[in-house]
């Protein structure tokens, strides 16, 4: 389910559509100077106000489809990484090579790799405000599963048959985290860029949307009178800035 707030720009845009119409209906006699009240503007100002909304709806569908991708390729990154290290201590390496291995395995066994925030989610739900500070961990997690592949590399008398386990198999697999962590990074930055564009298209001072519906209230209690059916139409019509 989408968020209150994104469900309020929503209403917002709603809303100023029902205001517009009315607007409409007064015919010649809404003949307002400033321009950014005309009825051209008011219209543009409609599509403009919708398609910004969309973005953010395409944009936050992009990045929940990208967390879930996500959390399905780093799902099984624990036991994986136990089993290179197992596989590593079988073998004739040294001891602080073993050692090294083992303090990357408690490593990556001590970062949550789904983290709560971040759990696979449906594409209707919101996209955070601000990018989750678990951003870090799996940032740590790939660090860490590098570092454990660079040991494993090293090791002359690491060869196991099991293909899953191979240095070339666990590099295609690092490459794959790094490619869907970035997916995630970059859609986020996408549907933060999209919420910026249409917060200023709702809110700007004077020229969004809410400021603008203002006005022309403002206006059409100044033409028809406060005591107006004209002005009863509309003056329920509520907008509220949405932080």
């Amino acid at each position: 389910m989408a968020s209150t707030s994104e469900t309020g720009h929503a209403k917002n845009v709603a809303n100023f559509v029902s205001l517009t119409d009315f607007v409409m209906g007064f015919g010649t006699s809404y003949n307002p100077s400033k321009t950014i009240l005309k009825l051209p503007q008011l219209n543009a100002l409609i599509t403009l106000s919708q398609s910004r909304l969309s973005d953010v709806i395409t944009k936050n569908t992009l990045y929940n489809n990208a967390v879930n991708e996500r959390s399905i390729e780093f799902q099984t990154i624990s036991s994986l990484s136990s089993r290179i290290f197992n596989a590593l201590e079988v073998t004739d390496a040294a001891p602080q090579k073993i050692k090294n291995a083992k303090t990357l395995l408690r490593k990556i066994q001590g970062k949550r790799a789904t983290p709560i925030e971040e759990k696979p989610v449906s594409s209707d739900q919101s996209a955070p405000k601000t990018i989750s500070s678990s951003q870090r961990s799996f940032d740590l997690i790939i660090e860490h599963f590098e570092g454990l592949i660079a040991i494993i590399q090293t090791e002359p008398s690491y060869a196991p048959n099991e293909n899953e386990l191979k240095v070339t198999t666990l590099n295609a697999k690092l490459t794959a985290l790094k490619l869907k962590n970035k997916a995630v990074v970059s859609a986020y930055t996408n549907v933060s860029n999209a919420r910026i564009a249409r917060n200023k298209t709702l809110y700007d001072e004077n020229t969004g949307l809410t400021d603008v519906a203002a006005q022309i209230k403002k206006y059409i209690k100044s033409v028809f009178k406060a005591t107006s059916p004209e002005f009863e139409q509309i003056k329920g019509i509520s907008f509220k800035k949405v932080k």
